[in-house]
């Protein structure tokens, strides 16, 4: 019987970034946007907001801060598992480079939407923001999925709610 010839395997590569390092790279961002958000919106809550006409699908002001917390966690903890990504082969490592940058690019259009909308009181330049949201939103899952599927499903959540903002942003345009 001949000998079974093993083949070399190679190594997995390995995170650019160590553990808490990539906990920093994921948290700051995530949390800079929900401070220009809360920046942005406080204000404009109890003046501007109040005053504009909603659909009767409009949640309950407290809910927001609730929602977007939640929200902001499993988004840091998505590009925390994200950044942890190294795939070795060709294909998958131009994917990661994409995923890398629509997650970023949807974090960036996250923090622009409150200042739109809120900021300078602009229901459908906040529209447009928000549309492009959640087309990168979604980009961003398509993306990440073949890389790390769990960091692509808790991203889930965040499309469903902006998909609903978007929805809530466009009747308040409407009506107003």
């Amino acid at each position: 019987m001949p000998p079974t010839a093993t083949l070399p395997h190679p190594e997995p590569a390995r995170p650019i970034l160590s553990p808490l390092p990539r906990l920093a790279a994921a948290i700051v961002p995530v949390a800079a946007v929900a401070v220009v958000g809360s920046l942005a919106t406080s204000p404009n809550i109890p003046t501007w907001y109040a005053g504009l006409a909603k659909p009767g699908f409009t949640p309950p002001n407290w809910l927001f801060p609730v929602a977007w917390t939640i929200l902001y966690a499993l988004i840091a903890f998505s590009g925390w598992r994200l950044l942890g990504t190294a795939p070795a082969t060709g294909s998958l490592r131009r994917t990661r480079t994409l995923a890398l940058w629509a997650f970023f690019v949807q974090l960036a259009l996250n923090g622009a939407w409150t200042p739109v909308f809120f900021a300078r009181h602009d229901p459908a330049g906040g529209l447009v923001v928000v549309v492009a949201l959640l087309i990168m939103i979604l980009w961003t899952i398509r993306l990440v999925l073949p890389l790390d599927r769990l960091a692509a499903l808790v991203l889930v959540p965040y499309a469903a709610w902006v998909s609903y903002a978007t929805a809530l942003n466009a009747a308040i345009w409407w009506m107003n």
